[in-house]
């Protein structure tokens, strides 16, 4: 390994071509390119890279981009893309195809607010609102652990007892413009951690098929039951990969669900990618002033990690939820999916969702303690509470 001090989308852009090259013994790798702030280093550092065996295409649209990406996974290659906000909006509809196609693409896509109005920083809604596709989703805290997650979600989506897309996802500028200590694993490594790809039902010349055909009802059931028992299959079959990672690596790339300072605490703040370490911080030292408080970050969505939140927040009498993202009428889309998971378990904990850094503000250390003051004065949950919003 190689430490080194490198962006976000550097680490990612690496990931994605060391990956891209380890299939260089079976069928290779290709990548659909199209740039849009603040991705477009990533495919920069991709289209440079001299794959053995790869092609890297660049096209007219974020559509076509996710279009290069299909083909070439049904033709049996490993295929990946990048994109963010309202080129993720323009995707949409091959977004979903390889999703049903059962692709197991890996895209790296930076959290970034959609417009209009435009605005070019930090707000998961674009990633947020493919959560109902056949994908997983990874939210991301650091540089190193975009790097560490894209090799693994190339490992879990191309997994036979999984083979779906996978989605790796950070935060605009805050983490894909800003330089951090990252190892660098050497090609040796990456090709020891992923086999070479094999997709089951790709495409054979001696043995033509049509894909996407039209089906009846019952044939579209039975294929959304498989997505769902596949979903169901991702906590066993990532945390084989994790051990796999570490003994390999030297290094925990992470749990899908991190807790900080749970146990026994009276309130407990979730959180996602940046705004994960803020809450740290401000939990580290409310800790130390003998406050009953803790964390707990959020890193797999999709699938949504239920039983595992069940299981550590049980017994957690206030829930603060900290949501970087909005949807029209419900407020943060994690705290939502958090009441859900929590509903009919248990007593029942006080949920209050905090919609944060919507549009790229910032959330400071001052904000968070705002949040944990104002959960731990309720006696009940409310509309979602907004911070950071102009007087």
């Amino acid at each position: 390994m190689a430490l080194d001090i490198v962006t976000g989308n550097h680490a990612a852009g690496y990931a994605l071509s060391r990956a891209g090259e380890a299939n260089r013994r079976a069928l290779g790798a290709a990548c659909g390119i199209y740039p849009i702030t603040p991705q477009t280093e990533i495919i920069e550092y991709v289209s440079k890279f001299p794959f053995t065996k790869g092609a890297v295409v660049p096209v007219e649209s974020e559509h076509s981009a996710m279009g290069v990406a299909i083909g070439a996974s049904l033709a049996g290659a490993r295929a990946f893309t990048a994109s963010s906000s309202n080129g993720l909006a323009y995707m949409a509809e091959n977004i979903m195809v390889a999703g049903y196609y059962r692709c197991p693409i890996v895209m790296v896509a930076v959290n970034r607010t959609l417009g209009p109005p435009w605005n070019i920083w930090a707000d998961q809604g674009d990633t947020l609102m493919m959560r109902d596709l056949a994908w997983l989703q990874f939210y991301c805290e650091t540089n190193q652990e975009v790097l560490d997650t894209t090799l693994m979600a190339f490992r879990i989506a191309e997994d036979p007892r999984v083979m779906l897309p996978a989605m790796v996802i950070m935060d605009a500028f805050i983490m894909s413009h800003t330089q951090c200590e990252t190892d660098l694993p050497d090609q040796t490594l990456v090709d020891a951690f992923l086999p070479t790809c094999d997709v089951p039902h790709r495409t054979k010349v001696e043995h033509p098929t049509t894909i996407g055909g039209l089906v009846w009802p019952l044939e579209t059931v039975s294929q959304r039951l498989e997505v769902d028992e596949a979903m169901a299959r991702v906590p066993e079959v990532y945390e084989e990969h994790r051990q796999r990672f570490y003994d390999l690596f030297g290094r925990d790339p992470g749990a899908a669900v991190q807790p900080y300072e749970v146990t026994g605490a009276e309130a407990v703040l979730v959180a996602t990618e940046s705004i994960a370490t803020t809450a740290r911080e401000v939990v580290k030292r409310r800790r130390a002033r003998g406050e009953k408080v803790g964390l707990l970050k959020l890193k797999m969505f999709r699938p949504f990690p239920d039983e595992q939140l069940n299981e550590l927040l049980a017994g957690v009498p206030k829930i603060g939820v900290l949501d970087r993202n909005y949807g029209a009428s419900v407020g943060g889309i994690f705290g939502m999916e958090l009441r859900a998971a929590l509903q009919g378990r248990g007593a029942g904990a006080l949920v209050q969702d905090y919609l944060t850094g919507i549009g790229g503000g910032d959330v400071t250390e001052a904000m968070v303690e705002e949040v944990l003051d104002d959960l731990l004065a309720r006696t009940r949950g409310g509309r979602p509470v907004w911070k950071g919003v102009k007087s």
